[in-house]
């Protein structure tokens, strides 16, 4: 007896599929469009290295992610048309999957949708001229009433967002062309303060690798749509390895540019935007604000099907608001600010997943095996070694913790070394296909 949520999984047909750029290239562009990627990049990494080696770490960074985290999981979504919790069930077991990835995935997303409101809250409020931050009584309001509406559109209304979220996606890039046009002559003044290039290279790969895990891993569910290999390569080297490029590259060297022309209280990105001051500033807030719906939306949809579909006797509803009621939460206290402590849990969580399947992966031949009976010991036990590793940076002092990054790299190694060396010692279960794909294999 398989559990109701493998019993009721179905493949996405071929039929229902389209090219990348129509949707796995610009929905990943779109994640790193977000001004949550990209706006505490530049602090402790331009003033430690040259913009020449911050630049070429985005560039390894998206490779990686490509690579690492990406490419597995989306080649199975496309080979089979089942989603990331159901080809998950072969590398955690039918019954393990349903905390890893099913509600794990779900748990992450309300930590993505605090950040997300919180960023919201703080532009809303800047547009307006308010310095009001987090546990005010006009961030509370704000982040009350962007929460919660965007929490119903992403249950009730998200195809309607799915249809503008691509072209969306320019706004965002539209404001980080003006700005790096602003800034741009300052550039060939930057100079750096305390030359650490290693330490800086290490903690852009941290950074963005450690920012986009949950995503990769839901590389399976972009997978579903793709058509073929070509549509899961060219969906994931441009919408990822390209995107982390320019979407991380234009903001660091805005960022160095306005350092020499400007007086910025910080080295966060919105704080560029808030020095140029104006009607400018104020529309670019607006701007960003409405450039976070899809995101915001794509969290509480995501979230309440993990939550839906684990937890089936809860309405929909009910579990979305409620994870959704946590995110505001962290979000008008300002917890959800700390967003590189965030990203760090974030890959050391995902970072051993994505190893762990793509050692499944490699060792069924390059398909997917069927879910495994009961718990999946060699997954579990690799996601717990990872996990410890990823948070290494917590457990150490500062001035080492520096020096164990990218620890979310390590932490997918780790994953990757240890589910083969425990399935190579008998701990994989016996895989069962499902019936429902049994074509696709």
């Amino acid at each position: 007896m398989l559990p109701s949520y493998l019993a009721k999984a179905t493949p996405n047909p071929v039929s229902n599929r389209a090219p990348w750029y129509v949707n796995t290239a610009p929905s990943y562009a779109g994640v790193f469009l977000w001004i949550a990627f990209y706006n505490s990049m530049a602090g402790g990494t331009i003033t430690k290295a040259s913009l020449a080696v911050c630049l070429a770490a985005l560039l390894v960074a998206g490779v990686l992610s490509y690579k690492l985290y990406y490419y597995v999981p989306a080649m199975l979504g496309m080979k089979t048309g089942l989603p990331l919790y159901v080809v998950g069930s072969s590398t955690f077991g039918a019954t393990g999957g349903y905390l890893m990835p099913g509600l794990l995935m779900g748990l992450l997303q309300v930590g993505w949708f605090a950040v997300g409101t919180f960023f919201a809250a703080k532009f809303m409020l800047s547009a307006a001229g308010s310095s009001a931050g987090p546990g005010t009584l006009p961030f509370i309001v704000a982040g009350i009433g962007w929460g919660y509406t965007m929490a119903w559109v992403g249950v009730m209304g998200i195809q309607y967002v799915a249809r503008v979220a691509t072209y969306l996606n320019f706004i965002p890039l539209a404001m980080l062309l003006i700005v790096f046009a602003r800034t741009a002559p300052g550039m060939a003044q930057h100079r750096v303060e305390q030359a650490e290039p290693l330490l800086a290279f290490t903690l852009l790969l941290q950074m963005v690798i450690g920012f986009f895990a949950t995503a990769g891993a839901a590389g399976a569910d972009f997978g579903t749509n793709s058509r073929n290999e070509g549509d899961v390569r060219w969906g994931g080297w441009i919408g990822i390895a390209l995107a982390v490029v320019v979407a991380g590259g234009l903001p660091l060297l805005s960022v160095a540019g306005a350092r020499a022309t400007m007086t910025l209280p910080n080295l966060n990105y919105d704080s560029v935007i808030a020095s140029i001051g104006g009607w400018l500033a104020a529309a670019m807030f607006i701007l960003f604000t409405v450039a976070s719906i899809p995101p915001a939306c794509f969290c509480a949809f995501i979230a309440g099907n993990s939550f839906a579909t684990m937890i089936p006797r809860v309405p929909r509803i009910t579990s979305t608001m409620a994870g959704v009621t946590v995110a505001i939460v962290l979000a008008v206290t300002g917890v959800a600010e700390n967003l590189i402590g965030f990203f760090t849990i974030v890959g050391a969580s995902f970072g051993p997943i994505c190893g762990a399947m793509a050692a499944d992966y490699w060792l069924s031949g390059g398909r997917w095996a069927g879910p495994r009976e009961g718990i999946n010991w060699a997954g579990y036990g690799a996601w717990a070694l990872g996990f410890l590793v990823g948070i290494l940076p917590f457990l150490l002092p500062d001035d080492v913790a520096a020096k164990v990054q990218p620890a979310v790299v390590y932490s997918f190694v780790t994953g990757f070394v240890v589910y083969a060396a425990l399935a190579k010692a008998g701990l994989e279960p016996k895989a069962t296909l499902l019936p429902a794909a049994e074509a696709s294999r």
